[in-house]
């Protein structure tokens, strides 16, 4: 009572203080909650990576999942190679890398664009040509990379004529043309 008295006196209505009091309280009892669910998190957080670490299987499991995930990435990466016979598929096949290769190196993906471009280069009927619009054309750190993995991409080409039982045909393509 008195309180309020001292109030009116000065001319502050009484729930003018009432309003502060309370809105003082609820911001450092809202601060006080926050840290306290903060530190909490952060204690849990602790509490779950020391149990998941000490478990005996957890780098086992966590070397398959990599194993898997590296598998997979493996197979979605896997070119389907054309038949060299039709240079009809020879040339769409060329195109198509091409055009992979470019909108995968835009998107950033730099690993799979060199690969969808080296395989392009692999079957070029003029892979010199082509080489030196790509060195004009791709930043010098993307465009060794690309060298890099030619040799691979010829291998890999060469590996799919002669499964595919045209021995005969990759005795013409030479490695001079690869490098």
């Amino acid at each position: 009572m008195r309180l309020r008295h001292y109030l009116l006196r000065f001319g502050l209505p009484y729930n003018f203080y009432l309003q502060r009091g309370i809105e003082m309280m609820s911001r450092t009892t809202l601060g006080i909650a926050a840290a306290g669910a903060g530190l909490c998190f952060i204690g849990y957080c602790i509490y779950f990576d020391q149990k998941r670490r000490s478990d005996p299987d957890f780098k086992q499991k966590l070397r398959e999942k990599r194993k898997k995930l590296r598998q997979q990435k493996q197979a979605q990466s896997k070119t389907q190679l054309p038949d060299l016979s039709s240079p009809e598929a020879m040339q769409r096949f060329f195109l198509q890398e091409v055009q992979q290769g470019e909108e995968l190196l835009a998107a950033g993906d730099i690993e799979n664009g060199v690969e969808h471009l080296s395989n392009a280069v692999a079957v070029c009927g003029q892979p010199q040509q082509l080489l030196q619009v790509l060195q004009q054309t791709l930043p010098p750190q993307v465009f060794q990379l690309l060298i890099q993995r030619l040799p691979s991409a010829g291998q890999r080409l060469m590996m799919s004529s002669a499964a595919a039982g045209g021995g005969d045909q990759s005795a013409s393509l030479e490695e001079d043309d690869l490098e």
